[in-house]
C-alpha cells in the first residue's frame, strides 16, 4: 500500500504537467514576438495563439528558456519582446566620427576665451562688439572644448568660461601656452598685417585655480548651461559699438 507521502507525489505531477506549456505553443509565441516590430502585450498574444493556452505562463517559460541565451525575452512597460543579452550588448555598439562645422561666431568666441580666460559672456561682447547668443556658447559647450570655472565677483555674479582637456587635444597643444602668438597668427594671414597701435594677444594661462576676482560653482549652476534648440539672433550690445568692434550681428 503506498504511504500518504507517495500519494501526494503522485498527484502533484499530473497538476505540473499541466502547467507546462506545450512546445508547438512555446513555437508559435516565439514566431509571434520574433515577426513583431515592436513589443506586444499578453492580450494581443492571446488573440492570435490557439483558444485555452495558458499565456502567462507560456511566456514566462519561453522567458526561462531564453535566460542564457544571446537574445532574452523582457517585459517592457508590460508588453514582451526579444532583446540583446545585457553583457552581450557591447556587440551592438558602433563607434562613428561626426564632422561638425563651426560657425564663424563659434569660432571667434572658443578663441576669446582660449586666449582671455577666465572670462564671461559680457566680456565675450565686449571684445568682439556684439550680443553673444547662449547658442553659440551651447554649441562650444556641447563639444566639451569650454567649461564653466566659477562666478566673477561683480554685480550679477556672472558665469567665467575656460577651455579643457578635450580642447587641448582637439589642437594637438600640450599647453595653453603652445598657441599660436601674434607674429605666428600674422604669419598665417589669420591677423591683418596693419593692426591698431598697441595691439597685442594675450598669453593663455593653463592655471585651473581659480582667480582672486572668481567664486568656485555652487550646487545647481549647472542648470544654467542646458542647450538651447537653435542660435539666437544676435545684435550690437545696448545697441551700439562697445569695446571698439566694428558692431553688429554674428554671422
Amino acid at each position: 500500500m503506498a504511504s500518504l507521502a507517495e500519494v501526494r507525489v503522485e498527484e502533484a505531477e499530473p497538476m505540473e504537467n499541466e502547467s507546462q506549456a506545450r512546445p508547438e505553443e512555446l513555437r508559435l509565441l516565439e514566431a509571434l514576438l520574433f515577426a513583431s516590430s515592436e513589443p506586444l502585450d499578453t492580450a494581443t498574444l492571446a488573440k492570435r495563439m490557439p483558444e485555452g493556452v495558458d499565456v502567462k505562463a507560456a511566456l514566462e517559460q519561453l522567458q526561462a528558456d531564453y535566460a542564457s541565451r544571446g537574445v532574452n525575452l523582457v517585459r517592457v512597460a508590460n508588453k514582451w519582446t526579444f532583446r540583446t543579452a545585457g553583457d552581450l550588448a557591447w556587440l551592438m555598439t558602433r563607434e562613428s566620427t561626426e564632422t561638425r562645422r563651426l560657425s564663424r561666431a563659434a569660432i571667434e568666441v572658443l578663441a576669446i576665451i582660449a586666449y582671455h580666460q577666465p572670462v564671461t559672456r559680457a566680456e565675450i561682447e565686449e571684445i568682439r562688439g556684439v550680443v553673444t547668443s547662449k547658442g553659440t556658447l551651447d554649441v562650444l559647450l556641447e563639444t566639451g572644448w569650454i567649461k564653466p570655472r566659477g562666478r566673477r565677483k561683480t554685480p550679477g555674479r556672472p558665469l567665467t568660461f575656460g577651455t579643457t582637456e578635450e580642447f587641448l587635444s582637439q589642437f594637438t597643444l600640450e599647453q595653453l601656452g603652445d598657441l599660436p602668438g601674434l607674429e605666428e597668427l600674422k604669419g598665417t594671414g589669420l591677423l591683418d598685417s596693419r593692426l591698431p597701435t598697441g595691439f597685442s594677444v594675450p598669453t593663455p594661462s593653463d592655471d585651473p585655480a581659480l582667480r582672486e576676482d572668481e567664486d568656485p560653482l555652487e550646487p545647481g549652476d549647472d542648470l544654467d548651461l542646458a542647450l538651447a534648440p537653435a542660435v539666437e539672433p544676435e545684435s550690437p550690445p545696448d545697441g551700439g559699438n562697445e569695446g571698439g568692434g566694428e558692431g553688429g550681428t554674428e554671422e
